[in-house]
């Protein structure tokens, strides 16, 4: 029998019918859902009717992420970044810019030394570890008690960034492009960050091609995830991106976002990472990476509404306001969704 795939079909309505279950013990609420086969029209069915594997899986806390959504800021120092490269290149203005996203509500610092932008070129493991290093010191030595996540792909940019103070490793690889870096986790036990992305960003973007874009993304998290566990990472400590913009074209991008509520089923919360990505553009008619902000939070909210725990932005205050006013307009009251 082809295998089944289990979408919650997510609402944040104040109304629920009986029976409806709560998604992730979180915010959103499901009483159907959508099955998803290969090669088969998709349909839909009665949450009393999931298998209990994955009823399990969907209705699973997820630790302290299922109260409200939480933001991780991007502090970019790199001078080619797609977006902000050479704006924070220096530590002094990483360190600053990284300060002014945690007051404006930022739960998550997320410190890269390597562009992952389109064609960018691999960066030596010296000079990626001179450029985050720095950074992370600095916003500890500030006060700055939050997560810090290093982007990197590298275990020995890892190591160093977690001796450095950082206590998360966001790797867009999914732990494909350096064998040793799960085990910098595992020993190290910080939570970790798994993408579905390419090993090579510098070719990434020619002619991805997929069987089912959908079900390959969410079976190549779901075997990274229990690749991990085998190498002593525990999966509540782990987090799953499904990498939109990395290898993917613009309908590949919006065919992951329409049906984000999938990823819940691997048991794990789900990060989104959209900001400023070139689909937003193309669809906002916004050719400068720095003029998608609204467009930006537009993808957050989406994501948001579907369940998404974590989003990675940019623009952190103004995501910040937004994430407010959309749970108050969704509740109908002014206050922490507790």
């Amino acid at each position: 029998m082809t295998r089944r795939y289990f979408r919650p079909l997510v609402q944040c309505d104040v109304a629920r019918p009986k029976g409806a279950l709560n998604l992730a013990g979180a915010w959103g609420w499901f009483s159907h859902v959508e099955v998803l086969q290969r090669g088969m029209p998709s349909h839909v069915i009665e949450a009393a009717m999931l298998p209990s594997e994955a009823f399990e899986e969907l209705v699973a806390e997820r630790g302290t992420l299922n109260t409200v959504p939480r933001i991780m800021g991007i502090v970019n120092t790199t001078p080619d970044s797609f977006s902000d490269g050479g704006l924070h290149a220096v530590a002094a203005d990483a360190i600053e810019a990284g300060l002014a996203m945690a007051t404006a509500g930022a739960d998550i610092l997320d410190i890269g030394g390597e562009s992952t932008r389109p064609g960018a070129k691999t960066v030596a493991v010296a000079e990626e570890i001179a450029r985050v290093k720095p950074v992370i010191e600095g916003l500890r030595a500030q006060g700055f008690h939050g997560t810090i996540s290093v982007d990197t792909r590298k275990a020995d940019v890892a190591r160093a960034a977690v001796a450095a103070g950082a206590d998360l490793i966001n790797d867009v690889s999914g732990f494909t492009y350096d064998p040793a870096l799960a085990g910098v986790a595992s020993d190290a036990d910080v939570p970790v960050c798994v993408m579905h992305g390419p090993v090579d960003p510098a070719t990434m973007h020619l002619d991805p091609r997929y069987d089912d874009v959908l079900l390959d993304v969410y079976d190549f998290l779901e075997a990274r995830i229990i690749a991990l566990e085998a190498q002593g990472i525990a999966r509540h400590r782990i987090i799953a991106d499904p990498g939109i913009g990395f290898g993917k074209t613009q309908e590949h991008n919006l065919a992951l976002l329409a049906r984000l509520g999938l990823f819940h089923s691997l048991g794990v919360p789900i990060l989104l990472g959209a900001s400023r990505k070139r689909f937003i553009g193309a669809i906002g008619n916004a050719p400068q990476a720095t003029d998608r902000m609204p467009g930006s939070i537009a993808v957050a909210l989406a994501g948001i509404a579907q369940g998404v725990q974590i989003v990675r932005v940019h623009d952190v205050a103004e995501t910040m306001q937004a994430i407010a006013v959309w749970r108050a307009s969704v509740t109908g009251e002014w206050g922490e969704l507790e």
